[in-house]
This record gives C-alpha cells, sequence and structure tokens, in this order.
C-alpha cells in the first residue's frame, strides 16, 4: 500500500472553530499536518454549525453532515473507504467507532482524546466536595498534589472514565496533548504505551515582536465560556483574588474575554471594581499582546491550556495553578508564577505586573518553553511518521491489544441492536403517521 496519498476521515465531536478553544486549535494543528503530508481529508460531524467555524473548504477539506444513530454513515463509510478514522474525543469514537470496524476494518482507528475527561470530571468532583466543607479555606494546595495516583480512585469509580478507558483500547492509536496524562494512562491504568502517542499543541514557535513592558496595561483572563474550568476560574477572580489585587493596585484593571459569553458572566461586569467582561476577541492573541500579565487560576481541568500558550506565544507572563501548568513546560521553569491559593495568586500577580525584571525574565522563559516542547515542524512529522508507520503492520498491532478486541466485539454486538431497535422504532412512528 501506498502511503503517499492516504485518505482520512476525521469524525468530529463540534465543528473546529480555531478561535473559540484550545481543542478547536489543536484540531485545526492536527488537520493541517495531514493536509501537509499530501493526504486527502473528509471532516464529518454530526454538531449543528457554530458561529466561529473555520472555512474547512477553502483548505481543501471535504465536509459531510452525519447523523446519529443512523446507518447512512455506514454507506458514506463503505464508499470513501478511509485509510484513517479519526475521532474527535470518546463519544464520537462510541458512536462510530462499531460501525467504522464493521464497514471499514482497514482503517487505522485514531483517537484525538483533546483531555482525559475522567480526569477533569473527577477534579471537578473533588473540588466541589472542598467547597462544601464547612472548614474549607482559599489554599486549595490539596487539590494542586503533582502526583496523580491520588486522583486515581475518584477517576476509576467514575462511569466517564470506564467509558474513555474502554474507547482507547478500542481505538489502534490515541493522541495524548498532555505526556503527565499519558504517563497516568501507563502507570495507573495499565494502558500500552504503543496504544498512545504524545502530540501537544503544535505550534510556530519562532520569536515574533510583541509590545514591552511599558507599553502594556491592565491583567488580563481569557476561556471559552463553555468550559467548565474557565468558568469556575472566572468566579474565584471575582469572589476571591480579584479584590486581593485591587487592594495593592487600586486602578487595576482585568479585562476577561471569552467565546459564548452567558448572562450568568456578563452579569459579573462592574466598572467601579476594574472586573471588565468583554465577551468574544476578534483575536485572541492582539489582547493578549496588550496586556501585561495573563491570570488562569484553574482549580480543576485536565489537557494543556490553549490560553497559556497563547500568552507564552505573546511573551506575556501567566499566573495560574499546578493544573493550569500541569504538563505545558515540563522541567523548564514556569514564564510566570505558579500558586496555590487566593493570596498567593494574587501576590504573584501584583509582582509580575511590577517588577519589570521578573516580568522579562518570565518573557525569556516563554520562549525557551515554546522552544523545547511546542516545535509544529518537529510534533507534526512524528504524528503523520506514527501513522504511516501503523499501517502496514496493523494486522499484528490489533493481535496485541487483545482486550481492545475484546471491548470492540461486545461494543459492536450491543450498539448494534440498540441501532436496529431505534431504527425499526423510528420507521414504525412514520408508517403510523396519518397519510394525506
Amino acid at each position: 500500500m501506498s502511503l503517499t496519498r492516504l485518505c482520512v476521515l476525521v469524525v468530529g465531536y463540534v465543528w473546529p472553530e480555531p478561535r473559540s478553544s484550545a481543542a478547536g486549535g489543536h484540531m485545526m494543528q492536527l488537520l493541517g499536518s495531514f493536509l501537509s503530508a499530501g493526504w486527502q481529508v473528509t471532516f464529518a460531524s454530526p454538531a449543528t454549525l457554530g458561529e466561529h467555524k473555520a472555512d474547512l473548504a477553502e483548505l481543501g477539506i471535504a465536509e459531510c453532515a452525519i447523523t446519529l444513530n443512523d446507518s447512512s454513515f455506514d454507506v458514506f463509510v463503505e464508499e470513501l473507504a478511509p485509510n484513517v478514522v479519526l475521532f474527535d474525543r470518546f463519544m464520537m469514537e462510541e458512536q462510530f467507532g462499531w460501525r467504522v470496524a464493521k464497514h471499514c476494518p482497514q482503517a487505522l482507528r485514531v483517537l484525538e482524546t483533546c483531555d482525559l475527561h475522567g480526569l477533569r470530571d473527577a477534579r471537578q468532583q473533588l473540588l466541589k466536595a472542598r467547597l462544601k466543607a464547612p472548614d474549607a479555606s482559599d489554599d486549595f494546595s490539596d487539590l494542586f498534589s503533582a502526583a496523580l495516583d491520588g486522583v486515581y480512585p475518584a477517576m476509576a469509580a467514575a462511569d466517564v472514565t470506564l467509558r474513555e478507558i474502554a474507547a482507547l483500547y478500542r481505538c489502534d492509536l490515541n493522541l495524548m496533548i498532555s505526556d503527565v496524562e499519558l504517563q497516568l494512562l501507563v502507570q495507573q491504568f495499565g494502558v500500552p504505551a504503543s496504544l498512545l502517542h504524545w502530540c501537544p499543541l503544535m505550534l510556530d514557535a519562532r520569536p515574533r515582536p510583541s509590545p514591552d513592558f511599558a507599553e502594556r496595561a491592565h491583567f488580563l483572563s481569557i476561556g471559552n465560556f463553555r468550559h467548565e474550568p474557565n468558568w469556575d476560574a472566572v468566579l474565584w477572580l471575582k469572589n476571591s483574588i480579584w479584590p486581593l489585587i485591587r487592594q495593592q493596585l487600586p486602578e487595576a484593571q482585568l479585562h476577561i474575554y471569552g467565546a459564548y459569553t452567558p448572562p450568568k458572566a456578563t452579569a459579573l461586569h462592574n466598572a467601579r471594581q476594574g472586573f471588565h467582561v468583554l465577551g468574544w476577541a476578534d483575536d485572541a492573541l492582539e489582547v493578549m499582546a496588550q496586556a501585561r500579565v495573563n491570570l488562569a487560576p484553574l482549580r480543576f481541568g485536565a489537557g494543556i491550556k490553549g490560553k497559556l500558550a497563547d500568552a507564552m506565544l505573546c511573551g506575556t507572563p501567566s499566573v495560574t495553578t499546578p493544573i493550569g501548568a500541569e504538563a505545558m513546560h515540563g522541567a523548564l521553569p514556569w514564564p510566570g508564577a505558579v500558586a496555590r491559593s487566593a493570596s498567593a495568586l494574587a501576590e504573584a500577580a501584583v509582582a509580575l505586573y511590577c517588577d519589570e525584571s521578573r516580568w522579562q525574565q518570565a518573557r525569556t522563559q516563554a520562549q525557551q518553553v515554546l522552544a523545547s516542547r511546542y516545535d509544529i515542524d518537529l510534533h507534526s512529522a512524528a504524528l503523520v511518521a506514527r501513522i504511516e508507520t501503523l499501517l502496514p503492520r496493523l494486522a499484528e498491532h490489533r493481535l496485541q491489544n487483545f482486550t481492545g478486541a475484546m471491548l470492540q466485539h461486545h461494543q459492536h454486538k450491543s450498539t448494534q441492536y440498540m441501532a436496529q431497535w431505534i431504527e425499526a422504532k423510528n420507521r414504525a412512528a412514520k408508517n403510523a403517521r396519518p397519510q394525506g
């Protein structure tokens, strides 16, 4: 089989919106890697079109709307006959993976995990319990442990984790944006390393001009409001962190941007307090480059954070938590500050905002992290090479993954019966409608 002109089908959870979320940006980076390799790419999704959807057709990517629980997908995938099928998040593998396995068994099945949903969910539940505790303080050191084995019991008991790990096994290759989560899967869950591939954000790490310390003003926080960790961070800023910053910097301003801003977020806007909820930013990098300090006080979450990578690209120091910085900088110094309590975050933010030498040092460290961990050419080539290496030995690769084959078998049977029942029910309902 020639690998010079592969056909790739991407089954998207949503249509990519690179200006709305890091997940949308990473999907566009993956698509760009496939196009650069000279491969033919089709993007299909059952989602409705978002208002900030990327123009895939302009890039030469075919678009196709598909339907959940509909056998028309079987005909579609048989006719397309892709060499590679990439599922965008495990929910799409659950819905369409068994159909691909049945009607296009020769295709390499790849899962873009985005982040570990089970890890994010477990951390959110731990945070909720922590906030309900009668003696709850504003120091979250106990939740920010670097050792993920502490969160394993909460993950292992959750339905979302069981579903997610099963999907990982059913796929031939799983793309992990976080090397910390990759280690968690191998060391705690026993997932074979042969099924995993580290594929972080892929960025143009070359230095770019941006305003210097004296040309910048204000604090910034940015993130899609549909992503629950971002909303929680805004609430923590509003209620705890920002008042402490304003005590020391009475004229300070915080500009909060994010796609899909809900009324509950705009209700927090208070110009007198310097707390400005500004909604959608037409150019996230532009507003990031104008800010002096980026605030990302994430109390739960998973994966790696696009807002923090954007800050590095713009030379903007970031103040965040251990969860925000997790898997972002490896063994290199963090370009800004990492803290575990509201008071420590506020203190670090004020210090960076006022101390030009500290600010300049963080800016230099950001460039070092970008060059070391996010080089687009390096990671794009590694991904293409991994796929091209696996395709000729796919049968052997699957033979070494008996657990995946077993889960694939049982999913196929149970999902097939459910799909047949749904289709029969729909036909009966249609035939029962009055004619005329």
